[in-house]
């Protein structure tokens, strides 16, 4: 019996052993995938923070630019948008005639500091463009002015004529960048920081107020490295570093030993624990046989046996002529069996709760969406002309979510959205909302097919974008929406106009549209046909 029990125990002390192995390398490599990730999302973040500042500024400055404003009405307008962006303090803009004009909030920045600002950022590398997308020649820094520091974003266009813009300049304050670099309840255990080669470190966030944790050899990262070096303070740490423009802009991150230590920590107790149960079972098991008490522990072996097939567990048989430590290990295995029921039944309560807090949340969604069309609805009074139709247009957007949400929850449950209720509404909201007065639309559907709201959005959405499109560039036209089943499980969506219509190309979004209804469609639009398109559903 003895050799029986070491050739049983031994294989699984080793498969243990494996398994714990295992666990501290899947732990370890999935530290590393997060400190990854943390960088690239901190990059990601800066990138777009700074190509957002960008493209506020290419929109001021070639507005400014083409409209001719004088030098007194182009300060005017700047110091207006900067009283607008938080953190925006000053700007420069030059055209291509060479006007200059200039803005700031702080009196100490003067048009000739400011020019003198763009005179060194021209010699500067510029970034290389991201994600294929070209904003001209821009380039990222920062400059002290006076006792006060500023993140610069400057752009140029030397070959610009005419009304065009030649060269901007944007000074913001390094806290709105900051903000950026929120680490949030996970930034306990790292630090993040935004490096230029040229000009040092731009932002940082984290636990050390001091930049000691910095790698003590600065790394230019050819796109995202990770790698473990000593710090200026001296200690070892993980550094993570991840290019954000191009040649020297970029973010590292770095992070203590906490999670690692927990990881070995937690790999000795996966180790040494089981190892532990083993041999003690092994003592109980051997001093059981020593009593002839095998009976007993089949009672409660059965006992546990039937857990998986009884709807209500079994208890193990408790006698007065037991051995006092199997009588224990009844006991303990009845309390156990007891505590299990109950914590069943918690769990199940736990998951009643869950469900009514989904409902409850998909019915605040609801709510706020409406109260999101609600407030366009009213700050579109506000506006005329092209202002004024892209709020109607936005306001339709919303309606389209909205109307989905109120359709999938109408009984309290998320179930499918009948077709011909959602878009009679759809269609009813273009009339109201985008329609002018010697224009019509108008829906003829037939159908009682259901979509998920997964496919049921894109699909008003769709609607929306075609109608919308002809009723702001065809004055006088009348649009028909038709919806019919061509068998038990595809239905066809036409949108047909009353006249010939100039067709023009549809934005990049649409195809993203087509393919989460996945629909297909019938025939390219000419003519009077607008679009044809085939969905299929379950029926």
């Amino acid at each position: 019996m003895l050799a029986l029990l070491i050739a049983i125990a031994l294989p699984i002390g080793c498969v243990t052993a494996l398994a714990a192995a295992t666990a501290y390398r899947t732990i370890t490599g999935a530290i590393e995938t997060a400190q990854i990730r943390a960088a690239d999302e901190f990059a990601i973040r800066t990138r777009i923070w700074y190509r957002g500042a960008l493209r506020s500024l290419l929109s001021f400055g070639t507005a400014t630019a083409e409209a001719g404003l004088s030098p007194e009405l182009c300060r005017e307008a700047g110091l207006k948008m900067l009283a607008q962006v938080r953190g925006f303090s000053a700007v420069l803009v030059r055209g291509a005639d060479g006007q200059l004009c200039t803005a700031a909030l702080d009196a100490g920045i003067d048009a000739q500091t400011l020019d003198r600002t763009a005179t060194r950022l021209r010699d500067l590398p510029a970034v290389a463009p991201w994600s294929g997308i070209d904003l001209g020649k821009s380039h990222y820094d920062q400059a002290t002015i006076g006792n006060r520091r500023y993140l610069t974003v400057h752009t140029e266009n030397p070959t610009a004529s005419g009304a065009g813009l030649r060269e901007a300049l944007l000074l913001i304050e390094p806290e709105v960048l900051e903000n950026v670099f929120d680490l949030g309840e996970g930034g306990t255990d790292m630090e993040v920081a935004l490096v230029s080669q040229g000009s040092g470190v731009v932002a940082s966030r984290g636990d050390g107020e001091a930049l000691g944790w910095l790698p003590r050899d600065a790394r230019l990262p050819q796109a995202l490295e990770r790698w473990r070096a000593p710090s200026r303070q001296g200690d070892e740490r993980v550094y993570v570093a991840r290019m954000v423009a191009e040649p020297d802009f970029y973010v590292v991150a770095s992070f203590n030993d906490s999670r690692e230590q927990a990881a070995r920590i937690q790999f000795a107790v996966l180790l040494l624990a089981p190892l532990l149960t083993l041999t003690l079972l092994c003592i109980v098991y051997l001093r059981a046989i020593d009593r002839h008490c095998v009976r007993w522990l089949r009672s409660i072996e059965a006992a546990a046996r039937s857990r998986a097939t009884a709807r209500r567990a079994a208890r193990a048989a408790v006698a007065d002529d037991m051995p006092s430590d199997i009588r224990s290990v009844a006991e303990a295995f009845n309390i156990m069996v007891d505590e299990q029921e109950v914590r069943q039944r918690r769990l199940q309560t736990a998951l009643d709760d869950n469900r009514f807090l989904v409902r409850e949340l998909h019915h605040r969604v609801k709510n706020s969406l409406q109260v999101v069309q609600s407030y366009i609805g009213l700050t579109k009074r506000d506006y005329r002309d092209e202002a004024r139709l892209a709020l109607a247009d936005a306001e339709c957007r919303v309606h389209v979510l909205s109307a989905a949400y109120r359709f999938t929850l109408a009984d309290g449950e998320m179930q499918p959205v009948r077709v011909d209720l959602f878009l009679e509404d759809v269609v009813t909201m273009i009339s109201n909302l985008i329609r002018r007065r010697d224009q019509w639309i108008s829906g003829r559907i037939e159908t009682a097919a259901t979509l998920s709201v997964d496919r049921i959005i894109p699909l008003g959405f769709l609607v929306a974008d075609v109608a919308s499109r002809v009723l702001r560039s065809t004055p006088g036209v009348r649009i028909t929406l038709t919806v019919h089943d061509l068998d038990d499980t595809t239905i066809e969506v036409a949108i047909e106009a009353d006249r010939e219509i100039v067709h023009q190309e549809p934005p990049r979004l649409f195809a993203g549209l087509l393919a989460q209804i996945e629909a297909v469609q019938s025939g390219p639009p000419e003519g009077r046909n607008l679009g044809r398109w085939r969905v299929s559903h379950k029926g």
